[in-house]
């Protein structure tokens, strides 16, 4: 269970303004926090023509979204782009199951405290408070590579593998490999910050006072 806010409608409006959008909402840790309100109300404010989208608990679960894609299959085909409002593992397991569509996050993963529950993947999600998820094709560089490079790979990967560890595929080229065959190269021009740590802290000391 992990507490969201969704990034800034700006940021969001960047990626699919002028798309056919399809819409996963995943309300599923909203015992804990997810902004069901500002969701509704960025997607009520899309062109109605242009979107679709349904609401389904635990992205998180692979075996599930796999059902749930099945299900709306034709409308995800004839969408240019699929949003995903939940944690950084419901997007990067949506991202997985959709090899040749676009996927992008709405939302920010905040930092909480304390036991959260077992996870039923094997997709994690760092809590960073400022998701890179959108530049990097749905696959996450701070989990997924053993040195949390946000910008690009170390250069120790041999023949395709991490070089900490070896058993693992090396999470730049597997960026890589994905932006290519979506034609979205163009995203690692996008020069990264480096992580904010102290928004991670101060974010959810806030969160904590709601």
């Amino acid at each position: 269970m992990l507490v969201t806010q969704i990034k800034p409608e700006k940021e969001i409006l960047e990626r699919i303004s002028g798309k056919n959008v399809f819409v996963f909402v995943c309300p599923g840790c909203r015992e804990v926090y997810f902004p069901q309100e500002k969701v509704e109300e960025f997607i009520q404010s899309l062109p109605a023509d242009r979107v679709r989208s349904a609401n389904l608990d635990y992205l998180c679960n692979r075996e599930f979204v796999k059902e749930y894609i099945q299900g709306y299959f034709s409308e995800i085909e004839r969408a240019d782009a699929v949003l995903v409002f939940s944690c950084g593992v419901g997007t990067q397991v949506v991202s997985s199951l959709l090899e040749n569509k676009i996927v992008y996050t709405g939302c920010d993963t905040l930092y909480l405290d304390g036991f959260q529950g077992l996870t039923v993947q094997n997709f994690n999600c760092d809590q960073c408070g400022e998701c890179y998820l959108n530049h990097t094709g749905g696959i996450c560089p701070v989990t997924h590579c053993a040195k949390g490079l946000i910008n690009g790979p170390c250069g120790g990967a041999k023949d395709g593998k991490c070089e900490v560890n070896p058993d693992a595929d090396c999470a730049w080229i597997l960026i890589y490999k994905r932006l290519k065959k979506l034609g979205k190269l163009h995203l690692l021009k996008e020069i990264l910050p480096a992580r904010n740590h102290h928004k991670i802290i101060t974010e959810s000391l806030a969160r904590k006072k709601l």
